[in-house]
C-alpha cells in the first residue's frame, strides 16, 4: 500500500500560539477549542484554530519552518507590539524556550544541517502510520520580522541557536524596512542587516516586504532566497501577495515560494473581520490555482510549496470551508493529480522543493 507524501510546511507560528494565545500544541484540537470557548480576549479565532501536534502527524507533516516572531511598535502606533526591541529580543528568547521544551519532550526535533534534513525527512517518508503518530515534528527555525535584532552579535547568537531563515520586516514600518500595507524602501540598518545574513549564510525571506523594499532586496541580496508563506497578487488582489514580475525575479534567483491558506490571502475582494470563506464559496482547491499561475510562470514545478500559515492570527473563520485541520492539506495529493501534475510534480510541491532548496543552502 502507498504511504502517505511527506508534508513541509514552511511557514508555521507554533511558538506563537502557545506563548501569546496559550494554547498546548500537544493537545487534539478539540481539547484546545473546547479550553477556548469561555475565553473573552475578543479574538475571533479562538476555538478556530487548526494546528496541533496531532494534526500535524497525522497530516503528515513531519518537517516545518516554525517561527520567532515579535515587532516592535512605537508608542500611540496604530500596529500591535513591543514598545522596544529590547523587550521584542526578550519575546523571541522565551519563544525559543518553547521550542527546547519541546524538544526535550520528544515533541519536536530541531533540523540545522543538511545531514540532520536527510535523516529526518528520511524518517518520516519511512514511518508508518502508527509510528508517524509518535514521531517528533522537525523544524527548522526562522524570525518573521527583525525588530527584535538588536545587534549584530544577536543576529550571530541567533544563528548559533540554529535561526536559518529570516524576514526583515513583518506589517507596517519595522526597524529594517518596510512591510505589508506600507511603503518605503529598506533602511540604512536593513541593508546592513542583509550584509550580515549573507556573511552568516542565512535565507532571506522576502514575505512581507512592500514592492520598494522587496526591490532593494533583491538588489542587494546575494545569498538565498525565499518566499515562505506568499501568494499570487493577480489571484488575490492586495499589496502582501507577489506581482508577476516579482514571481518571475524569485524564480531567476532559484527560490521556492510556499503556497498560504488564508482566504484573505487566496481570493479577490475579501474583506478583514466581515468576509467569511461561505461568501466565495472557498475551498482548498482554489490553492491550485495559484500553484497553477506560479508554475506556467516557470515553466515548471519546481517553484512551488507549502507554507500554510494556519493559524497565524486566524483560524477556520478565515480558512477554506474544507479545511478545519491542517491535516485536511492532503487533499492536495489528488487535487493536483486530477489536474494533471505527474507524481514526481505533486511530491515537489508538497516536500520536495523545499527539500532541495535547504539541501543545497544547509551547512
Amino acid at each position: 500500500m502507498k504511504k502517505p507524501p511527506l508534508i513541509l510546511d514552511a511557514h508555521l507560528d507554533i511558538s506563537m500560539n502557545a506563548m501569546e494565545f496559550n494554547r498546548d500544541q500537544r493537545c487534539s484540537l478539540e481539547e484546545i477549542r473546547r479550553s477556548e470557548l469561555l475565553v473573552s480576549d475578543g479574538l475571533p479565532h479562538r476555538a478556530r484554530n487548526t494546528v496541533c501536534f496531532p494534526e500535524l502527524r497525522r497530516g503528515r507533516i513531519g518537517i516545518i519552518v516554525a517561527t520567532q516572531i515579535a515587532r516592535f511598535s512605537q508608542k500611540f502606533h496604530k500596529l500591535p507590539g513591543w514598545r522596544s526591541p529590547e523587550q521584542a529580543w526578550a519575546h523571541t528568547q522565551g519563544q525559543l524556550a518553547y521550542y527546547r521544551a519541546m524538544e526535550a519532550l520528544g515533541e519536536m526535533r530541531q533540523i540545522r544541517t543538511k545531514a540532520e534534513l536527510k535523516e529526518h525527512a528520511t524518517l518520516w517518508k519511512n514511518a508508518s502510520d502508527s509510528d508517524a503518530s509518535h514521531l517528533p515534528i522537525g523544524y527548522l527555525l526562522s524570525l518573521e520580522g527583525a525588530d527584535s535584532i538588536l545587534s549584530w552579535k544577536h543576529l550571530e547568537q541567533s544563528r548559533q541557536d540554529g535561526l536559518i531563515a529570516l524576514g526583515p520586516v513583518h506589517y507596517g514600518p519595522g526597524i529594517y524596512g518596510h512591510g505589508t500595507d506600507d511603503s518605503g524602501p529598506l533602511t540604512q540598518k536593513g541593508r546592513e542587516l542583509l550584509r550580515e545574513m549573507e556573511q552568516l549564510g542565512l535565507i532571506l525571506d522576502v514575505t512581507h516586504l512592500c514592492d520598494e523594499s522587496f526591490a532593494d532586496a533583491l538588489e542587494l541580496f546575494h545569498g538565498p532566497i525565499w518566499a515562505s508563506h506568499h501568494n499570487c497578487r493577480s489571484l488575490s488582489n492586495w499589496n502582501r501577495q507577489l506581482t508577476d514580475a516579482q514571481i518571475r525575479q524569485l524564480i531567476e534567483r532559484g527560490a521556492v515560494i510556499g503556497m498560504a491558506f488564508d482566504a484573505i490571502m487566496m481570493v479577490h475582494g475579501w474583506h478583514h473581520l466581515q468576509s467569511r470563506p461561505a461568501d466565495f464559496n472557498l475551498r482548498i482547491e482554489k490553492i491550485c490555482e495559484h500553484i497553477d499561475h506560479i508554475c506556467q510562470i516557470a515553466g515548471n514545478a519546481q517553484h512551488v510549496g507549502i507554507g500554510t500559515d494556519l493559524d497565524g492570527g486566524f483560524g477556520t473563520e478565515q480558512t477554506p470551508m474544507d479545511l478545519n485541520s491542517i491535516a485536511d492539506i492532503t487533499q492536495l495529493e489528488g487535487l493536483l493529480e486530477s489536474r494533471g501534475y505527474s507524481a514526481a510534480d505533486i511530491e515537489g510541491i508538497l516536500s520536495g522543493n523545499f527539500l532541495t532548496f535547504l539541501n543545497k543552502h544547509l551547512p
